[in-house]
């Protein structure tokens, strides 16, 4: 259950007097007074004064206690989005640093994107690059996150949804990169609620009922760990290691398990003073208890990247029952708890840099060289899910290095990673010592050797359909980029020429100078020729270059005919207008009725709903609903116009809404839907639906209705069906 214990800022303050000096105290409360002023007159969904959210932000960042820069950029971390204070302001009161931290969270609001996926990439590579600058970015953008999640009950269930997916893909696996189990498991066991929340509470409901024969079982495990660690003078902390309900449903979905299945739901986990104490105390655990092959994993000699270490074993229990037991140090639990937080912690007036572990996070500093290589946030994002957030493989070197590369890898993506020569000069690799293919996958464990040849004539176009990781990609293609740039640029220029004409326009018209500047400096091309280039080696794709190349001259396109449509209504004389008829909209504009007017498709206004008309090329005034996010754009705004619902009483007409209804996908919903709809004398028009993994039902259903009144009863009656979570009407 997602944790609702509100902290107010008279508790964040004295927990952060445990360990800032009294100056620092000052200075984040001077940016708290300073967010509660500017966020004084908003709320947030919940009906909470919206200051609370920054307050709880603070509040796990001192949790973590974290530096005095950072829980001020967790105050004000939605100031600059929110309010109209911008990051200059923010420098000039609290300093070059905060201003850097609250920046790398602010989404980039003011800039236009063609689909709110663009624009989600963007606002992610964003954030990425920042944390690539300083890891405290990241710190604050995840609090920002878990307090979202605690309170998402208060958003419609196709946010949730979208906002968990979202938690699962990026940030719950972001927080176990950087080793903050604590943010990980919450992240997860939230998301998971409000996506498949039948299992979540079957897995919640059935922990319940074997928790006191679970919590007996443990007790007399921990009860013969501590004699057997005292007859042998060992100081431990010993406790029942709490399971996670994400991780349950993991291992029941992919493994096909029931709850009784699962192996490590009897887990202890053994604190000690030092690594010999580490190995000491799994000896006497393997000989009270049998180990079970195979179930053994040394993280102290093999730490994970996230720097996690600890001994992992299981062993056969009392009653035979498979008891799982981690070992490790006290030092390397906190490790385990906080990751990267554990070493940023302001302790003792220190400063927050740790350059040493910075160093350590090799996979951390790769984000700003694909930020480099990539050409639209898109392409950032499937690099950056596939290198870091992927499952990993570890191989060794011959000489027994680690080398850690995504699941699926080929031994090409071991050899760019140790070094970009022996990536070209790669002709075959021998893996345990034996000859295996180029396209053979790693497995974790293996030993790879590359065979490398300075008479190769370097990589082929082929490597790049076999590589998994985003560097080895990277590399191949640079080779191809520096080895046939004529070639690249010749064609290029051709496929971008063919792709002009495809849209319609003559190159003459296109190519000219100030476009091409234009567009190659906004996908960080140095000149034409590298924009060519690129579109030869297929860095990027010809109808992309064409279609911003034509940008220009489809906008004077539509400014010429907005301008004559203008120029048409405003012709029109208040004499010349006559009263205004029925139309076959049921809409009029200002008495004008011989233009031609049209419900727009996109938001499918009806009687009842607040509308306003739109200008558009060639095609008369669309109606919207006012609320529509297709009108809402500063350069659409001289394009609207007054529109006006006519006399409704005696109108026929039915008006096309579409509805999206989610449930429990159950024998028999659809039809208790449809008989539902049906009772209310409406018709329908088309049904579809289907049903996820989580057993959620999702149903479309286009009906006809007469006005909003009567849209809003068949609401409410299909509310009335069991089983039935949500129902909205959807206006795309």
């Amino acid at each position: 259950m997602p944790n609702r214990d509100i902290k107010t800022i008279e508790q964040v303050m004295k927990h952060a007097k445990t360990y800032l000096l009294e100056e620092d105290i000052l200075f984040i409360q001077e940016a708290y007074d300073y967010a509660a002023e500017a966020h004084a007159k908003q709320f947030r969904k919940s009906g909470e004064p919206y200051i609370v959210h920054p307050i709880q932000v603070a509040s796990i960042l001192v949790d973590l206690e974290l530096d005095p820069s950072t829980i001020a950029g967790g105050f004000l971390h939605d100031v600059v989005e929110d309010t109209d204070i911008t990051i200059e302001q923010i420098e000039e009161t609290f300093g070059e640093e905060v201003a850097m931290l609250v920046d790398g969270v602010t989404k980039l609001g003011q800039i236009k994107y063609k689909s709110k996926e663009a624009q989600q990439a963007e606002n992610h590579r964003k954030m990425f690059v920042a944390m690539a600058k300083d890891i405290r970015v990241i710190l604050i953008k995840l609090a920002d996150r878990l307090h979202n999640m605690r309170t998402l009950e208060y958003l419609p269930a196709d946010k949730q949804r979208r906002i968990s997916n979202e938690t699962l893909e990026i940030f719950a696996p972001l927080a176990h990169r950087l080793g903050i189990s604590t943010m990980k498991w919450e992240l997860e066991d939230t998301s998971l609620r409000y996506l498949n929340p039948k299992e979540y509470y079957h897995i919640v409901r059935t922990m319940r009922q074997k928790r006191t024969e679970r919590e007996a079982y443990i007790e007399d495990v921990i009860k013969e760990i501590n004699t057997e660690l005292d007859k042998v003078n060992i100081e431990s902390t010993i406790s029942g290691r709490p399971k996670h309900i994400y991780s349950i449903y993991q291992k029941m979905s992919e493994q096909d398990k029931s709850f009784d299945e699962i192996y490590d739901l009897l887990a202890v986990r053994v604190l000690v003073d030092s690594i010999k104490d580490c190995y000491a105390v799994l000896g006497i655990i393997h000989t009270c208890w049998k180990p079970m092959p195979g179930r053994f994993k040394d993280y102290i000699a093999m730490p994970k990247p996230n720097l996690y270490q600890s001994l992992h074993t299981t062993v056969m229990g009392p009653g035979g029952d498979p008891l799982e037991v981690q070992i490790r140090t006290n030092k390397m639990h906190e490790i385990a708890e906080y990751g990267i937080a554990a070493h940023w912690a302001y302790k003792e007036g220190k400063s927050a840099s740790n350059q040493s572990f910075e160093e350590k996070l090799t996979w951390f500093r790769e984000i700003l060289e694909w930020q480099q290589e990539a050409h639209d946030a898109e392409e950032f994002m499937e690099s950056l899910k596939t290198d870091l957030f992927s499952d990993m493989v570890y191989v060794f070197t011959p000489r027994g290095d680690v080398i850690e590369l995504p699941a699926g890898s080929v031994p090409i993506d071991f050899a760019y990673r140790i070094h970009t020569e022996i990536g070209n000069q790669t002709v075959g690799a021998k893996v345990n010592g034996k000859i295996k293919p180029l396209d053979y996958k790693l497995q974790t464990g293996d030993i790879v050797e590359v065979v490398t040849s300075k008479q190769s004539y370097g990589p082929s176009q082929d490597w790049l359909k076999i590589t998994r990781s985003s560097k080895a990609k990277n590399k191949i293609k640079q080779f191809f980029k520096k080895q046939r740039r004529e070639e690249n640029i010749i064609k290029g220029r051709e496929a971008v020429e063919r792709e002009i004409i495809a849209l319609g326009y003559k190159t003459k018209d296109v190519l000219i100078e100030e476009n091409l500047e234009r567009v190659f400096k906004k996908f960080n091309f140095t000149s034409e020729d590298d924009m060519y280039a690129a579109v030869g080696y297929q860095g990027i794709t010809a109808s992309l270059i064409a279609t911003r190349l034509t940008d220009p001259l489809r906008d004077q396109e539509e400014e010429d005919e907005l301008s004559a449509t203008l120029d048409q209504l405003k012709s029109e004389t208040i004499s010349q207008r006559r009263p205004s008829q029925q139309s076959a909209t049921g809409v009029e504009v200002a008495g004008i009725d011989n233009l031609l007017v049209r419900l727009a498709k996109c938001c499918n206004p009806v009687p009842g709903d607040e509308i306003i008309g739109f200008i558009t090329r060639g095609r008369g005034v669309s109606v919207h609903q006012k609320q529509c996010p297709n009108i809402q754009s500063e350069d659409r705004q001289e394009r609207l116009l007054k529109v006006y619902w006519q006399d409704q009483r005696n109108a026929v007409k039915q008006y096309y809404v579409k509805l999206e209804i989610t449930g429990f996908d159950r024998n028999g919903l659809l039809n208790d839907v449809l008989q539902a709809v049906n009772e209310m004398g409406t018709n329908i028009t088309k049904v579809n639906g289907s049903a996820d993994e989580n057993n959620i039902a999702n149903i479309q259903l286009n009906i006809l209705i007469h006005n909003k009144n009567h849209l809003q009863k068949v609401v409410h009656r299909v509310k009335q069906v069991e089983d039935i979570y949500t129902v909205k009407r959807v206006l795309s």
